[in-house]
């Protein structure tokens, strides 16, 4: 197993911290190192760290972190995807230096923490993080929440990966396996796991499967932050060795199938 793959495998969403503050260092560290991320749009990110007792803002789902990373965006097209792309590979960068995250969208005051990051008309702030170091034992809570999700548990692969077309299941054991294994165990909003791959050469096609109930009432989707989320994993498992484009392939879709962006294998 690569270090990538250990990384990923390891990792898990952090919602009973350990009480202690993020360390001046660290914080100072995963700032610098958000601020350094190139999304594959090309599209700016503004990273804010933020306290929770200075802002008075609320996360009921979160025990014992003060420490809260949010990121903002101009809401134009691929701005979803951007974000996802991004925001994970600082996730697992935190996850690197022992600092405990999770994707929150809903379960926060969401007006307290966009009036804490300067919310501007034209942009959006899809997702926030606690950070902070994780405690020896998950809360009740917690347990419950990841059990109801079942969040230790992915979709077979055979569900979510292609060859050639969506109507050939794509064979495990290629020269992709570990990179879409790392997209499997992506992260996702209550683990619907939204993408879908199909490849064609070294051309990755990624698509996104819709659900109800995730498009904002401001009009962005949170399944296309997922969907950046997958192909991140799948880029940093090839040592980011990859070209994004979003020439459509025109493949034939079945119902609920959108296209995102293609990756291909430098």
């Amino acid at each position: 197993m690569s270090k990538e793959m250990e990384l990923v495998r390891h990792r898990r969403s952090v919602r009973t911290f350990d009480g202690c503050a993020l360390r001046p260092e660290d914080a100072d560290s995963l700032l610098a190192f958000a601020r350094s991320i190139q999304t594959p749009y090309d599209l700016p990110i503004t990273w804010r760290l933020l306290s929770a007792e200075e802002h008075n803002l609320s996360v009921p789902v979160i025990v014992g972190a003060d420490t809260y990373i949010a990121g903002k965006i101009r809401q134009v097209p691929h701005a979803e995807e951007a974000f996802g792309y991004a925001f994970e590979k600082l996730v697992l960068q935190a996850e690197s230096m022992g600092i405990g995250t999770t994707w929150i969208a809903g379960t926060m005051d969401r007006p307290a923490f966009e009036k804490a990051v300067a919310l501007e008309p034209g942009e959006v702030m899809p997702c926030i993080s606690p950070l902070g170091y994780p405690a020896e034992k998950m809360s009740l809570r917690e347990t419950m929440m990841r059990r109801g999700v079942k969040a230790d548990s992915r979709m077979p692969f055979s569900a979510l990966f292609f060859d050639g077309s969506f109507n050939v299941p794509l064979p495990e054991g290629g020269p992709w396996q570990e990179a879409l294994e790392m997209v499997r165990w992506a992260p996702s909003a209550v683990n619907k796991q939204p993408w879908r791959v199909v490849m064609c050469g070294r051309q990755a096609h990624f698509y996104e499967q819709k659900s109800k109930g995730y498009v904002n009432a401001a009009g962005w989707d949170l399944q296309k932050v997922d969907v950046g989320i997958a192909m991140y994993h799948f880029a940093f498992a090839l040592g980011e060795r990859v070209l994004f484009s979003v020439e459509d392939p025109g493949l034939s879709l079945p119902d609920g199938v959108s296209y995102i962006a293609t990756l291909t294998v430098l």
